[in-house]
């Protein structure tokens, strides 16, 4: 339902855009270049190496082997105990979805968290 049937859709936004451009001009405050002489002063914002990613990824990898080569019996005790835990638990239809979708959320945040750029 257009409110203005004579009036071509792309006309009235383009006529809103360019209203909306004029008053941002007429909100400008000139300021003789100083703005831009303050971003030119300001020091190169710092990048990572490309190696850098690769090596910390290798280095989580080591730690979280080293820890389960360190641990088995404890893994193993804990595995059991969750598996008892988890096996005297009455399990339904909405029980699974619960844990599907927290667990969901929490790949979803860790990726996110992981992947985020710097």
């Amino acid at each position: 339902m257009n409110p203005t049937p004579d009036i071509d859709r792309d006309d009235w936004l383009e006529r809103l855009l360019v209203d909306d451009a004029r008053e941002a001009r007429a909100g400008h405050v000139d300021d003789a270049g100083f703005t831009a002489r303050v971003m030119a002063a300001l020091p190169a914002a710092l990048v990572a190496p490309r190696w850098r990613r690769p090596v910390e990824w290798a280095l989580w990898g080591i730690a979280g082997t080293a820890i389960a080569a360190t641990l088995p019996s404890m893994a193993t005790d804990v595995a059991r105990e969750l598996f008892r835990l988890i096996a005297a638990q009455p399990i339904s239809p909405m029980h699974v979805l619960a844990a599907l979708a927290a667990l969901g959320a929490a790949t979803f945040g860790g990726a996110a968290f992981v992947l985020r750029r710097e």
